[in-house]
């Protein structure tokens, strides 16, 4: 708990402490104290002749009271009187003359004083809702109670932010689609003299890690205009009506600081498809859909203010919100290239210190399929790596460790494990590698190990792809299929015998066979039919639930059948490529065994002549 929570919780304390004081001091003076006498006594004492006066104060509603008796001594006694009329008539009758006797109503307390404790406990319940609420809603001074409807956007001047288009790499083709945006904002005046309208709204789609959010700074930061930045999760609450409030808020206080760019980051958490749902279409989150259409393009003007937003599921946004008129333009953020990749690692390398035997065109041949943020992530393990080692430089060692602990994850060298699972091990990685590095579209190998990961695995078989593949052949997906069965066959060829090692690998198996089949046509018995649903990538649980498969039962079998057939020809064809290369097999899980780790070139040397490469 941090220093101000303390002296928060420390001053309600005290709030509340003395609020309960005051509630028992006015309770403690309400009390009338009654001493221990009694009515008995009080005749014993008027036969003795010790009472000079008594004073009855009664009750208006019964016959009850309180006697105050006062003695020739000059003390004084209380005692209750459950009958005063019993007292009056029959006890103080015979002493009329030698006792004064006065009767009069009980004193109560007024209204205020007997509503004073309510009144006190429900000012220090309403002044601590207040605090406590001013706090969850902003805090300071300034902070409003009920401020649910104001928007939560981070305002960053133009001038604040240093990311520009210098900063940005691997995305050129982005940056040109979105240079039109930045000169409007500089000289709107030239857009509008030649009767072009810009787009009001831009769209990033693409996968996480690519550069959306960054890409959207620096057309803020090469604007010089001011930067409103929101995550859509942010406009919706339990509350009915504050989504919609927030949105309005946002583009109100937009005007005021037109021309700027406001930034919906996730926007898929607001904007998803209207009617998807099990509830009715008056939900909080439709009714903040329905307010940004409005605003973005409704019956108000929305001046000189850009709308950015980010996705990664732009299939399940409303087609509202894509047209023209609100969102006019979609820039695909993909992941870079082997040229994007070189760009985007000098970015990251900038401010670190690289050993001569650092390629960054070599890292960058080897990362296929890693976005900007997976390359940003990669050198800085390697610099940690630098760092360990007391070093103020990176060395190749250190991204090569870097690499594997990205990929694959962090090794657990200390971790004990039996001779007869290690042994069992380094056959089913050797099963992968050999197949790895035979078929001409899956390898090489950069890396076998039978040192268990962080992700649960007992070993790892890392292939190095060296290009950018943009589309997958039938004869990839095949050879893919062969590699991940290629365990399983080593176990079998050497123990007679299977365990559960591979049952990752056959669940990737049949995925990739069954979207062979379903997905991509590439069934020869099936043909050119795509039998998955329209909406097979469908999220919503209300869609799921009235969805029926778009085909029958028959087709279903034979879909079933086309499968097993794939897996057990790929399954015969890996078996008998392994069963070639046996000896090939036992020398890698021997050197497995020994060292626990080997690397490509410690590999391919196993194979003592060249290997005839293997068609499909």
């Amino acid at each position: 708990m941090n220093k101000g929570a303390k002296s928060g919780l420390g001053f309600y304390l005290v709030i509340m402490l003395i609020a309960f004081l005051g509630i028992y001091m006015v309770y403690q003076s309400m009390q009338q104290p009654v001493e221990e006498y009694t009515i008995n006594q009080f005749k014993s004492d008027l036969e003795e002749g010790k009472v000079t006066k008594v004073v009855i104060s009664q009750n208006q509603e019964v016959p009850t009271g309180v006697a105050s008796v006062s003695f020739k001594t000059g003390a004084s006694r209380t005692f209750f009187i459950s009958d005063v009329n019993e007292i009056t008539n029959q006890v103080l009758a015979d002493y009329a003359d030698e006792v004064k006797v006065y009767v009069s109503d009980v004193d109560r307390p007024g209204l205020f004083v007997s509503i004073l404790p309510y009144l006190i406990v429900g000012g220090v319940c309403i002044f601590l809702f207040m605090m406590v609420t001013s706090q969850t809603t902003g805090g300071g001074g300034g902070s409003k109670v009920m401020g649910f409807g104001k928007s939560k956007a981070k305002v960053t001047d133009g001038e604040d932010i240093d990311v520009d288009f210098s900063k940005v790499a691997g995305l050129q083709e982005e940056k040109e689609e979105v240079k039109e945006i930045v000169d409007f904002l500089k000289e709107p005046q030239r857009f509008v003299d030649a009767g072009a309208r810009i787009p009001k709204g831009i769209i990033m789609v693409g996968p996480p890690g690519t550069g959306k959010t960054l890409l959207a700074k620096a057309i803020a930061g090469e604007a010089k205009v001011p930067f409103f930045s929101i995550s859509g999760s942010d406009f919706v609450e339990m509350f009915v009506g504050v989504g919609a409030a927030r949105v309005r808020d946002l583009f109100e206080e937009a005007k005021r600081n037109s021309p700027c760019i406001i930034f919906i980051d996730e926007i898929d958490a607001v904007a998803r498809r209207r009617g998807s749902g099990l509830g009715g279409g008056h939900d909080e989150r439709e009714q903040t859909l329905n307010q940004m259409l409005v605003e973005m393009d409704g019956f108000g003007v929305n001046e000189g203010i850009i709308v950015i937003a980010a996705t990664n599921r732009v299939d399940i946004l409303d087609p509202a919100i894509l047209r023209p008129g609100r969102f006019d333009r979609k820039v695909a953020v993909g992941k870079p290239d082997v040229k994007g990749r070189e760009e985007i690692l000098a970015v990251h390398t900038r401010d670190k210190s690289l050993a001569e035997d650092v390629d960054l065109h070599q890292i960058a041949r080897t990362t296929a399929g890693f976005a900007g943020a997976d390359l940003e992530n990669l050198m800085n393990e390697a610099a940690i790596y630098a760092a360990r080692d007391m070093r103020k430089f990176v060395k190749k060692e250190d991204i090569d460790k870097a690499f594997i602990k990205v990929g694959i994850g962090t090794e657990k060298k200390s971790r004990l494990i039996p001779e007869k699972e290690k042994k069992l091990t380094a056959y089913h990685e050797a099963g992968h590698a050999i197949l790895f590095h035979l078929l001409p579209d899956v390898g090489p190998v950069y890396a076998v190990s039978i040192i268990p990961t962080g992700v649960g695995a007992a070993g790892y078989t890392m292939p190095l792809p060296e290009n950018d593949n943009v589309f997958l052949t039938k004869g990839k997906m095949l050879q893919d299929i062969k590699v991940s069965l290629g365990g399983r066959i080593a176990e079998e060829l050497t123990f007679k015998d299977v365990t559960t090692g591979a049952s990752q690998d056959i669940k990737q198996a049949t995925a990739y066979a069954r979207a062979m089949v379903t997905k991509y046509g590439m069934s020869d018995k099936l043909g050119l039919i795509n039998y998955e649903s329209e909406e097979g990538d469908e999220v919503f649980l209300g869609r799921d639930l009235g969805h029926a498969r778009p085909y029958g039962e028959a087709i279903a079998k034979s879909i079933d059948k086309e499968v097993k057939r794939i897996i057990d020809e790929c399954y015969a064809d890996a078996r008998r490529i392994i069963e070639e290369n046996i000896d090939v097999l036992h020398r890698c899980s021997e050197l497995l065994i020994e060292k626990e780790r080997i690397d490509r070139a410690e590999f391919e040397a196993l194979f003592e002549a060249p290997a005839a490469t293997i068609e499909d």
